[in-house]
């Protein structure tokens, strides 16, 4: 028997799963888990890469002792955020994409590279937390100087295993860097932003054995979260997704990127997949839910939670993709200006976020069958969310697809299948 070791790192928790076959079936057990989170530092956000390095060793120590030889691990994580290094010492502090560091940024960088542009050569939607812009902050802030390397939060995690300094597709495409066209960096858009080109050498493709830590072998696997966790969907044909998180990615597996005028005011992105591309939106998810809860109802679980949202007879939505949702300083405050106040017990709330995250993906399904000149009948949801049997049963009412929700560890399973690969178990 051949154990692998998925780690899976989302926004506020990470985890640690052991996975093999048996009789075809890819069996996994979860042997750590950890928190995460941002957390203020000099009033910006900032991320603790010094805990989540030390988790990430004492989950490895977990799978080893309760399995004892592990083939090969891999680890994934969420997109856009990286951390810079001169030669092998890191650039502090490590910003967190809900920084609000990029105010004035974004102008300055769409008045050098249009955005018209960016989005024709790169295909990548805009976020107001892109890499892109968040490299341009630096430069101006005197955070390039005598910078080496650039790395992406997974790819920095596995350096301080390994030693090695890799660059993973699938999560440089996060970055709104990649040209649509080659797969490869777009090193016409750095030079005109004045970014060392030391930055952005050759990427390497997921199934790649990039070193050892502990004897075990280090793959890449898809190391953007959602490229791993769209890898693991058992999936008929090819369909819709949503990978429903702290956001929820909805999205279409295509053959190439699709870079035309109605995707970019549809604001799909296209990202890298394990062969394919990812023709998806970002759309503001579960942190509605997660931040009203913490404000409304902390001690409330979110089964009540959801009952609660179904008793309220509250109609009002939001537009869930707006930037006021992002990193409020009180997210019930922004839905209550959102909504001009309309809510006014917990459930309406819940009520109105669950609504408003079902419009959302009615209104991008409707996007992606235009943009994509085709027909669909399913959607397949995976992650936490696909828990929330109410916004199941909204989204098919709005839609009409037939929902298909997939509570599974979809990501990790991604992941592992990944590693399986390239050991040629599958």
């Amino acid at each position: 028997m051949r154990y692998f070791l998925a780690i899976d790192i989302g926004a506020s928790s990470g985890r640690h799963l052991v996975g093999w076959t048996e009789n075809g079936e890819l069996l996994t057990r979860e042997v750590f888990r950890f928190p995460n989170g941002v957390r203020d530092e000099n009033g910006h956000l900032v991320w603790d890469m010094a805990s989540l390095s030390g988790y990430v060793r004492e989950g490895i120590d977990r799978a080893v002792e309760e399995f004892g030889k592990i083939e090969s691990f891999a680890i994934d994580t969420w997109g856009v955020d990286y951390v810079l290094l001169r030669g092998d010492e890191p650039v502090e502090p490590f910003y967190a994409y809900r920084d609000r560091r990029m105010a004035g940024i974004i102008d300055e960088v769409h008045s050098i590279v249009p955005f018209s542009e960016l989005y024709a050569r790169t295909g990548c939607q805009f976020q107001p937390f892109n890499t892109v812009y968040q490299l341009y902050e630096d430069k101006k802030a005197g955070r390039l100087a005598g910078v080496t390397d650039l790395l992406m939060v997974p790819e920095y995690l596995m350096w301080t295993l390994t030693g090695v300094k890799a660059r993973e597709y699938t999560n440089a495409t996060t970055q709104g860097l990649i040209s649509a066209e080659t797969g490869k960096f777009d090193l016409e858009i750095t030079d005109r932003l004045g970014l060392p080109r030391c930055l952005f050498p050759e990427l390497s493709a997921p199934g790649t054995v990039i070193g050892e830590y502990r004897g075990i072998k280090a793959v890449l696997c898809a190391t953007h979260d959602t490229g791993s966790a769209v890898e693991g969907i058992p999936m008929e044909g090819t369909e819709p997704y949503i990978s429903s998180g702290t956001w929820s990615l909805l999205g279409v597996k295509t053959e190439r990127p699709i870079t035309d005028e109605q995707s970019m005011a549809a604001n799909y992105s296209n990202e890298g997949g394990v062969g394919y591309n990812r023709y998806q939106k970002n759309i503001m998810g579960m942190w509605l839910i997660n931040r009203l809860r913490a404000e409304l109802t902390p001690d409330t679980d979110f089964d009540t939670i959801t009952r609660l949202a179904e008793e309220s007879a509250n109609t009002a939505a939001v537009d869930a993709a707006s930037p006021a949702f992002i990193s409020p300083d009180s997210m019930v405050r922004a839905f209550d200006e959102a909504t001009g106040g309309a809510l006014r017990t917990p459930g309406d709330y819940f009520n109105c976020a669950v609504q408003s995250l079902a419009l959302g993906y009615k209104t991008a399904l409707e996007d992606l069958e235009r943009n994509t000149g085709r027909r669909y009948s399913k959607l397949y949801i995976v992650g936490g969310g696909a828990k929330n049997g109410y916004l199941n049963r909204l989204t098919e009412e709005l839609t009409g697809f037939k929902v298909v929700a997939l509570p599974i560890e979809a990501t990790a399973m991604g992941n592992l299948k990944v590693q399986m690969k390239a050991y040629k178990e599958e």
